[in-house]
């Protein structure tokens, strides 16, 4: 009898006790050993995965599967990442990078974002080479560096680079989708990622007259600068309600019975729990500052003041975002884009949404899948050049109570074990069905 759920508690708790933080300046670790041990887990059952280096010891893992089905050349590519944001152990419960097991759960960096389905298409393919259960369709394994820094370092370089490891790839399924949101004991919504939005991380810069902190300056860049952050952090960015969001807020209104006022859909968005923090985020394009930087010393006014604003665009929205950007920055603040991708969208709709629907309900008969935007970005982005067709699809049973939405890059992030487990059947049945 296949168990495709048997291993996965333990390759997520192996992934997470490997300290891969990216820290957005190459001074982490990296993730070649976390590419090494997957390439291990891969190569034992019989796979030959590859490792690719954009940069040493950012390291990312590619396999491709020959599919049973000789008519079917459409590849499905599954791709994770092996980066995590940094944490500091002085602020959790357990160490982040121990992998305790608590009160159900696997505590640590990466437990949701995104070791957890690492550990669920590890576990799921090293159970079908085993049992000899090879998917209809060719499948690629991607294991990605860097996504938490844009995937220059991951899934931008090996497009950009190796284009020819996704030939053939149609469809694509990876994070922050497939998890469950409770409306009552028999029915949950299963949220599918089909829009993302874009990103664009700026740094603003004033140049003004330096000089000594006890005389009349008229031309000091911090207050400058402190003004037009001001303006672009307090906006109000008008609501746009994209085809994805308006088919969730629809979706929710249904199954939660509240009605939906096109006008007014933050009324709905409120009821919705921990996920209305994402939810609330797609309705409108953001501009969060995030950082500032000027000066060296208590009474010296600095000729230079810069700042680092997070930038988030809806798709189809993307010119509007930046035309606003810089009338409120006004004319003497300098923008330059430091990290700038694109928002993606597709519909929630053919074979493969099918899958999806059809693997939930047949471990969860009160499953009901539904399309979402995610308020942040993955290397979606970055397959969608390719023209392939990308879905966020990290099945995962969650309990009423996780608030899901704070695990992303939060303290005490946590996965439910048997939410991991029930994620590695319904991927593995969603195989079957693909």
């Amino acid at each position: 009898m296949t168990a495709p759920d048997r291993e996965v508690v333990d390759l997520c708790r192996e992934l997470i006790r490997i300290d891969t933080s990216n820290y957005g300046d190459d001074t982490g670790p990296g993730e070649r050993k976390a590419a090494e041990y997957v390439a291990e887990q891969l190569t034992e059952v019989g796979l030959e995965p590859a490792v690719y280096e954009a940069a040493p010891g950012r390291a990312s893992v590619v396999v491709r599967l020959d599919g049973s089905d000789p008519a079917r050349t459409d590849a499905l590519l599954i791709h994770g990442h092996l980066d995590v944001v940094p944490a500091d152990a002085a602020d959790w419960t357990h160490d982040p990078f121990s992998a305790e097991l608590a009160d159900g759960c696997i505590w640590g960096r990466g437990a949701v974002d995104m070791k957890d389905m690492d550990a669920m298409i590890l576990s799921v393919i090293r159970d079908r080479m085993r049992s000899g259960r090879v998917p209809a369709r060719p499948v690629v394994l991607a294991f990605l560096s860097d996504e938490e820094a844009g995937g220059i370092l991951g899934a931008h370089w090996l497009v950009d680079n190796h284009p020819e490891l996704f030939e053939g790839c149609t469809e694509a399924i990876g994070e922050v989708g497939g998890f469950s949101l409770s409306v009552h004991d028999d029915l949950r919504l299963y949220l599918i990622e089909t829009a993302q939005k874009g990103i664009e991380w700026m740094r603003l810069t004033v140049t003004g007259t330096a000089g000594h902190g006890s005389m009349v300056n008229e031309d000091n860049a911090v207050t400058e600068l402190s003004e037009a952050v001001a303006r672009l952090g307090r906006y109000g960015w008008p609501l746009r309600i994209t085809p994805t969001v308006r088919a969730f807020l629809d979706g929710a209104s249904e199954a939660f019975g509240v009605t939906l006022d096109p006008e007014d859909p933050e009324q709905l968005v409120a009821t919705l729990g921990s996920v209305a923090k994402i939810i609330g985020a797609t309705l409108r394009n953001t501009t969060n500052p995030t950082m500032l930087k000027a000066g060296y010393k208590h009474n010296v006014i600095p000729g230079k003041a810069e700042a680092y604003v997070d930038g988030r665009m809806l798709p189809g929205h993307v010119e509007e975002f930046h035309a606003t950007v810089d009338e409120l920055l006004g004319p003497n603040v300098s923008r330059t884009s430091l990290v700038s991708d694109i928002p993606v969208e597709t519909t929630f709709d053919g074979p493969l949404v099918e899958a999806m629907q059809a693997a939930l309900v047949a471990e969860d008969p009160g499953a009901r899948a539904i399309p979402y935007c995610l308020s942040g970005g993955t290397d979606a982005k970055a397959f969608s050049k390719l023209g392939i067709r990308a879905f966020g699809f990290s099945p995962l049973r969650l309990p009423p109570e996780l608030d899901f939405a704070g695990m992303f890059h939060g303290v005490d992030e946590r996965v439910p074990t048997d939410g991991l487990r029930f994620g590695a059947r319904v991927l593995d049945r969603f195989l079957d069905l693909a």
